[in-house]
């Protein structure tokens, strides 16, 4: 890069990392610190707080843009709501103290395209989702008929506004279905993997005590998966599963009154969560929506011993091959029976391969030699 400076536009605060999205913002943030960057960030929160100490390690500068999130009369704009709430003057008078390229952090953050053409600056999106795609998966899950109202509607928008892809010198890409949609509309699609902060492979026994899931509960697709893998454990009597969560505990407790082997904890931090993949034998997950690569599974892969997986959760060929793939209740039943007793032999395996296609310094490197193509 020319100066070695970037400008990042970001949905959220990335500090704390707690949740898919800023989990891939923050440690893109400090893996592009450590290897010189000179970083200006630029967040949209819903209540503006004071800097982070933990933030500011990482970055030159942090700006805060308070959301516009009560203003219903955006959810008549023809863009989605997620975008045109996210926008500030003060925002393109921060980005042009400084000359640096500028990368926005999902689609939701490029409604400053519209009020401002940022001349003679490279520009660059990092692709969360194929929102259209996203939102309508939210849809069909929601039973909630003014969510799944609201979700439509948005899913709606975004066809046609994802059509600003093509204003971007680059695109950052997430998954391979969703690499290959950029590339044959658009043009400028780089897969680039999801930063997750991992460095090295748990080193385990060869096995564990249960079967284990563990999801945000107030998502729609995430309840669905758990009520799936209630009526496969149910037919396993035999073997424990524990589903894990912050939340939605009489949503579970409610479904397992007849069922033993199947019990609910509630995840109270970071260090519990680790105990509890460390001491599962079988990781079960599964999501009824594409969109990239979930967070779960990488850390199961780094934590923790078997992953079983539907297609949905990942769509990386070498990252679906470290997992044992299921789809229908049937075939989780099967693959769970067949692996409960056997002993996890792949760490050696896992870490050549999570090495290589998840390693955080190398993808940021790669990102780093792309911004420089394309400043030449």
């Amino acid at each position: 890069m020319q100066n070695k400076k970037l400008h990042i536009i970001s949905f959220d605060n990335p500090f704390p990392p707690v949740y898919g999205g800023v989990i891939d913002v923050f440690y893109k943030i400090k893996a592009l610190h450590e290897l010189g960057i000179e970083i200006y960030l630029h967040c949209f929160v819903d209540e503006i707080t004071e800097e982070n100490s933990v933030l500011k390690q990482h970055v030159k500068e942090v700006y805060y843009y308070k959301r516009n999130k009560k203003n219903i009369f955006k959810l008549l704009s023809r863009f989605p709501f997620a975008v045109a709430s996210r926008y500030d003057t003060a925002l393109v008078s921060n980005i042009n103290k400084v000359e640096a390229p500028i990368l926005f952090e999902g689609l939701q953050t490029t409604f400053a395209m519209h009020q401002h053409h940022f001349k003679n600056r490279k520009l660059m999106l990092r692709l969360h989702n194929l929102e259209a795609n996203y939102f309508s998966g939210l849809a069909k899950s929601e039973t909630n008929l003014a969510k799944k109202t609201l979700f439509g509607l948005e899913a709606t928008k975004y066809k046609s506004y994802q059509k600003i892809i093509s204003k971007f010198d680059a695109t950052f890409t997430l998954s391979v279905s969703e690499t290959d949609y950029v590339e044959e509309h658009f043009g400028n699609a780089n897969y680039i993997p999801v930063f997750h902060g991992n460095e090295t492979i748990v080193k385990l026994s060869e096995f564990g005590k249960y079967a284990f899931y563990h999801g945000d509960l107030r998502m729609a697709d995430n309840k669905r998966a758990v009520a799936f893998l209630i009526k496969v454990f149910k037919k396993i009597p035999d073997y424990k599963l524990v589903i894990a969560s912050g939340c939605g505990a009489d949503f579970v407790k409610n479904k397992i009154v007849s069922a033993s082997n199947i019990s609910y904890v509630s995840i109270e931090n970071q260090e519990y969560l680790n105990q509890l993949l460390e001491e599962a034998h079988l990781n079960v997950m599964l999501s009824f929506q594409q969109s990239g690569t979930k967070l779960k599974l990488i850390n199961s892969l780094y934590k923790s011993r078997f992953c079983i997986i539907n297609s949905n959760m990942v769509d990386d060929e070498n990252i679906r091959n470290l997992c044992e793939m299921a789809e229908t209740q049937a075939e989780f039943i099967n693959v769970v029976n067949r692996l409960k007793n056997q002993p996890y032999l792949g760490f050696d395996k896992r870490k050549w391969v999570l090495n290589q296609i998840l390693n955080d310094k190398i993808n940021a490197m790669k990102m780093i030699e792309i911004i420089e193509i394309i400043e030449k």
